[in-house]
């Protein structure tokens, strides 16, 4: 039984990271009243970061709910806590859930779009440059996590083409470059993956640069723009000074990366696969119905429709998705449950870890972990401060959400322009540096922000081997470039 228990635990997990969990589980009482509450505060942040970098290995929602259901248990957080963090994010998860499940419904679409653009832009470095910097604008106007998703499902379907062409078909080609599918398998599918490997990362930034630019991009965006009375063009010029500097440097990193080939960037589409994908969509043209032409109409109108919305923002966007969920399934007749229901399969997994997050995020707010470096940058001269709250708002957001951060921050910050003891000047300096610190240093890694999060937890993920550490790696030249220009221009 116990050899069962063990081999069962987590799944296919490496063994010591079981060994490690059960460790920590066990011990984590005792610990506490040890060492105190904010030693274990931070050593269950550093075990839940683990649990996000073995996700390839297991899915984060089993290890990370464990230790979110150990930091109830001894008390580092209580669920009343939990649930206001839930209730702050309501949109996000409202978001994820109709949202993602929308944009499944228009993966024929994005593949005919994206598919033609893919083949016909056969330059590496400038398609790159047009996935990052499309991803940049519509991330400005629309939102983050929405093109992600947008992304990911279009990825997920070119390697979906890929895979069923290889596993169920032998490829002969006259210019006899493939001879079987043998062949396409090796070296071939890993080039196959490093290149969607690169445009996902070089896209996933420019998520992150867009959407530090106006205040529909991010959650915290909308936040920040409140609490500073600014309307849309008020916080877009505000922003100006920083937010133009570092997309063009990180424009330009996206050459440098693709000319050097460094960091895991400069994959190219090979030409057998660039032949499977052109065939592919070439029968789909051939043979697409008049029904199937009518389903992109209803859905080309149904994207029109998004952009048009978000950029307004009539509403909340989880309510702009369940609305165009409805239009799109009810005027292309998709109307059995089931077909419904698998549009969900994507995005409830990662709501439920979100929540799991808000827990360790609860934690963190309940121990006042982040106070110390509050504290501490507010006692600094005030020409100091805005650079200051820059890097620590960065490095404390890599660690643990950028909305949270946001949200404590802007919050102090109001609390002391409120009280009289800064100007309006400096509280709109402070406010600069708090959103592009949120935004842009936070690329860092993963748990910084939801887009990359959903990201790393996405389908995707796995199929072009893209785990926590690679995510890491490949965003360290970002991560260096946007954060010294941006702490440049403060």
């Amino acid at each position: 039984m116990l050899n069962t228990f063990y081999s069962e635990f987590l799944g296919n997990s490496p063994r010591w990271f079981k060994n490690a969990i059960i460790a920590f589980l066990v011990a984590c009482y005792p610990l506490t009243l040890l060492l105190g509450e904010t030693v274990m505060g931070w050593a269950f942040i550093g075990m839940f970061i683990m649990t996000l970098a073995l996700a390839l290995k297991c899915y984060p929602l089993q290890s990370g709910g464990l230790l979110a259901i150990a930091v109830l248990a001894i008390g580092l957080t209580d669920p009343y806590t939990v649930w206001h963090e839930i209730q702050v994010n309501l949109g996000v998860i409202m978001l994820l859930v109709f949202m993602v499940s929308f944009i499944y419904f228009m993966q024929p679409l994005l593949i005919f779009i994206f598919g033609k653009i893919l083949l016909k832009i056969k330059n590496k470095i400038v398609l790159s440059l047009m996935f990052s910097f499309s991803a940049a604008v519509l991330s400005a106007f629309l939102d983050a996590l929405t093109v992600m998703a947008v992304l990911i499902t279009v990825f997920v379907a070119l390697y979906g083409v890929y895979e069923k062409v290889h596993s169920t078909m032998n490829v002969d080609y006259d210019d006899n470059e493939i001879k079987d599918r043998k062949q396409m398998g090796g070296e071939t599918l890993e080039e196959f993956r490093a290149f969607l490997r690169s445009l996902v990362m070089h896209s996933a930034v420019g998520t992150a640069l867009g959407g530090v630019c106006t205040q529909v991009g991010e959650p915290q965006n909308l936040l920040i723009s409140e609490k500073m009375g600014w309307n849309f063009i008020q916080f877009a010029t505000e922003m100006a000074h920083i937010t133009i500097p570092t997309l063009i440097a990180g424009l330009l990193t996206v050459i440098v990366l693709e000319v050097t080939k460094k960091f895991g960037f400069g994959g190219q589409l090979d030409s057998g696969v660039r032949k499977i994908l052109e065939n592919y969509l070439h029968e789909e043209d051939a043979k697409r119905t008049k029904k199937e032409t009518y389903a992109l109409v209803v859905q080309g109108i149904s994207g029109l429709l998004l952009i048009v919305a978000l950029a307004m923002h009539i509403m909340q966007p989880g309510l702009i998705g369940l609305m165009l969920l409805v239009l799109v399934t009810a005027f292309t007749g998709i109307t059995e449950e089931h077909r419904i229901g698998h549009a969900f399969e994507e995005s409830l997994p990662f709501v439920s870890l979100l929540c799991i997050f808000f827990v360790i995020v609860g934690m963190i707010q309940d121990l006042k972990l982040f106070t110390p470096v509050i504290e501490w940058v507010l006692a600094l001269p005030i020409e100091a401060q805005p650079k200051a709250f820059f890097l620590a708002n960065g490095i404390l957001s890599a660690i643990s959400d950028n909305v949270f951060v946001a949200t404590v921050y802007i919050n102090e910050v109001k609390a002391q322009f409120d009280a009289g003891n800064i100007s309006r000047e400096h509280f709109d300096s402070l406010a600069v540096a708090i959103n592009t610190g949120t935004n842009l240093p936070s690329v860092a890694t993963p748990n910084g922000q939801a887009a990359f999060l959903f990201l790393l937890t996405s389908a995707l993920a796995p199929a072009i081997r893209l785990g926590y550490m690679k995510m890491v790696w490949m965003a360290l030249p970002y991560t260096v470039v946007l954060t010294i220009v941006g702490y440049i221009f403060q």
